[in-house]
């Protein structure tokens, strides 16, 4: 087993867990619980803003779904190159974080809008682990 299987392993996993939360427990505020927003209560205020609220909530889940289980397959059937290739495509995807998400995060939890506050923080902490995480993999992919 590979570092960059390591990697994957360890993604699947994490993320997996983030995806039950979605589906099944969206009111924590643990995870990828969507309740950290205050607005995920306000939205049960209307049916249709909630719906949307849902809807949405249950798309991030299904996106990270189709992620996990490309990764599964890659982790099974690909080759060393495939696998070579994913981990660099992880690594540019979860960046994209950072370029809209994290801004718009940020100024939700300065205007006080995510339970806890400081949310913002620990997801970026949470992010940048996964793309530390790739990252190291595929240097030490090519180094050892």
């Amino acid at each position: 087993m590979s570092i960059l299987d390591i990697s994957m392993i360890v993604f699947i996993i994490m993320e997996s867990a983030n995806v039950c939360i979605l589906y099944f427990a969206p009111d924590l505020k643990m995870g990828n619980g969507v309740a950290a927003f205050n607005e995920w209560e306000k939205s049960k205020e209307s049916k249709h803003s909630h719906l949307f609220a849902e809807y949405m909530t249950y798309w991030v889940a299904g996106t990270k779904l189709i992620f996990i289980v490309l990764l599964l397959v890659i982790l099974f059937t690909g080759s060393e190159t495939t696998k070579i290739f994913s981990v660099g495509a992880m690594i540019l995807s979860i960046v994209t974080y950072f370029w809209k998400l994290h801004p718009i995060i940020k100024v939700l939890d300065s205007q006080g809008e995510i339970t806890p506050k400081g949310y913002s923080k620990t997801l970026a902490v949470m992010i940048s682990f996964f793309l530390v995480m790739f990252s190291a993999a595929l240097i030490l992919y090519f180094i050892l």
